[in-house]
């Protein structure tokens, strides 16, 4: 990511048809927006490819996380190139595609959130990223009627640009939120201290040594953050069950 794009607002809105995904996601990236900075929810992505074995039987899933690569052969066009894929079931939405950084805020921190929220399902994670509950409300709305909701993490000095770019898309319901989606850490992870406070709150102090085991082996690897994010909260759900107060405290029997 070139040092010059420092992202400090998100900007989201919602599109009606999948072709305006990808012409946008195309727009974005012309104008300089890293793909590990554009977020896209969806429940009707066309595809030749069922989709089997993603869905666990939990509020949140665990696992169904596949990569971009694997995720572009689902659905092809410029979805494929953004960073990490979770297939989720949301209540009151349903499945749920979930491509870029929202997919481990998603799988991660915010999934207490959603699964300890009687009524609210996907509202209560929007909220907890800065949007008011109403539009958060309305964002639920549409992706349950099918529609998508894109989301991009964006220069504050550069929110009109884009506003304007998704205007000009056909996009609406524009909002622009006050701070970025949370990552749990830049580069190697050396400590608990190094992780950031949205996902530490939500690990125990075991949990965390086994989340950032897996962070760093994997983003050794593969040199992708959001890769070696997501396997590390996969880690961390194939061992641990989550507490009353959502927090992945319990280890599971015989793991």
């Amino acid at each position: 990511m070139p040092e010059a794009y420092v992202a400090e607002r998100t900007i989201s809105a919602v599109l009606k048809e999948q072709k305006q995904i990808d012409d946008v996601i195309r727009r974005l990236l012309d104008r300089g927006v890293p793909r590990d900075h554009i977020s896209v929810l969806g429940r009707n992505f066309q595809s030749e490819t069922r989709i089997a074995g993603f869905i666990s039987k939990r509020d949140v899933i665990v696992g169904g996380l596949r990569t971009g690569a694997i995720f572009g052969s689902l659905f092809g066009s410029f979805l494929s190139l953004l960073t990490g894929v979770g297939v989720l079931f949301i209540p009151f939405v349903g499945p749920l595609v979930a491509a870029g950084p929202i997919s481990a805020v998603l799988l991660g921190a915010a999934s207490g959130a959603i699964a300890g929220s009687a009524g609210a399902g996907l509202v209560s994670v929007l909220t907890t990223l800065g949007m008011p509950e109403d539009k958060a409300a309305v964002y639920q709305t549409r992706l349950q009627a099918g529609e998508f909701l894109l989301m991009a993490e964006v220069p504050s000095d550069r929110t009109g640009e884009f506003q304007l770019l998704l205007e000009s898309a056909g996009a609406e319901e524009i909002h622009t939120a006050e701070k970025t989606l949370a990552r749990p850490c830049p580069g190697p992870c050396n400590k608990p201290e190094d992780l950031s406070p949205e996902v530490r709150s939500h690990l125990s102090q075991e949990a965390q040594r086994t989340f950032i085991e897996r962070y760093n082996v994997v983003l050794s690897e593969t040199s992708d953050e959001f890769t070696a994010e997501q396997a590390a909260w996969e880690a961390v759900h194939q061992q641990f069950d989550e507490d009353e107060n959502g927090v992945w405290s319990k280890a599971k029997v015989g793991v």
